[in-house]
Parts: C-alpha cells; sequence; structure tokens
C-alpha cells in the first residue's frame, strides 16, 4: 500500500487507493499451486490396515444375521431370501420398538456394490446398527 506522494506540494493529499498488484501477484501463485496440487488430492492412496484381534459380538434376540455369497446370494439368518424380500425384512426391523443389529458376513469374493446395495437398503429402512462379521483367527498374510 502507498500512503504518500513523491511531489511535495502544499496542498498534496496522502494517495488513500489500494494498490491492487501485490493482492494479485499473490492469488496468481495460490492459483498456480492449488491447479498443480489438485490432481495429487484425486488418487487414493493404497494402504495396508493392520490385522487385530477383536473381541466376538455378542448375540441378541434383536440380531439379524445376513449373509452374502460369492455370486451375491443373501441368506436372512441362514435362510435364502431374494433383495425385494430383504428390503421388506428390513423396513419391518426398522419399525420394531427396539431396533436391530445387523451382522453382515460377506464372503472375501463378493462384489463391494452388492454390499454397499445392502447397506443402503438398511440405512433406508432404518436399520442403524451395522457390523462386519470376520473370522476369528485368521491368517494375517491373506
Amino acid at each position: 500500500m502507498a500512503f504518500g506522494r513523491l511531489d511535495k506540494k502544499p496542498n498534496s493529499q496522502p494517495m488513500a487507493d489500494i494498490n491492487m498488484t501485490p493482492l494479485i501477484d499473490v492469488m496468481l501463485v495460490l492459483l498456480v499451486t492449488f491447479i498443480i496440487t489438485a490432481p495429487l488430492f484425486t488418487h487414493a492412496i493404497r494402504l495396508d490396515l493392520p490385522k487385530v484381534l477383536s473381541m466376538p459380538a455378542r448375540e441378541t434376540p434383536q440380531t439379524i444375521t445376513l449373509s452374502i455369497d460369492d455370486s451375491g446370494g443373501l441368506f436372512w439368518n441362514d435362510a435364502p431370501v431374494s433383495f425385494e424380500q430383504m428390503q421388506a425384512r428390513f423396513v419391518d426391523a426398522g419399525r420394531a420398538q427396539q431396533k436391530p443389529e445387523l451382522h453382515l458376513r460377506a464372503s472375501r469374493g463378493t462384489r463391494y456394490d452388492v454390499i454397499a446395495r445392502v447397506m443402503a437398503a438398511a440405512q433406508r429402512a432404518g436399520v442403524e446398527k451395522i457390523g462386519f462379521v470376520t473370522e476369528p483367527g485368521g491368517d494375517a498374510a491373506r
């Protein structure tokens, strides 16, 4: 910002204009920085998450065990169901006084989109507690 003038006239006033050049320079530097770094934020980072042993989940009468096999077949408490039947059962479970817990057992080869559709159907129906069931003491190298 410049506040004075070089000429020394008796009636000269200080310059009250804001010098925009430094502001524009800083903004251009920030713009170029963000243009260069923005593509770096979109790349996924491959992580090998730690394998830990956990306590087994307690089974209650309100627990729903939903199993999904490699081909996307659904099994509600070990009984085969279609996707529409599962949605209807989720709606019934969501209306219950005491909300049940959903224990989701998916095989290793299950496609993610099937799991995501099941979780979305449960959430829409009001089943809020969802847990993923794994095999205890599995090989950590897998």
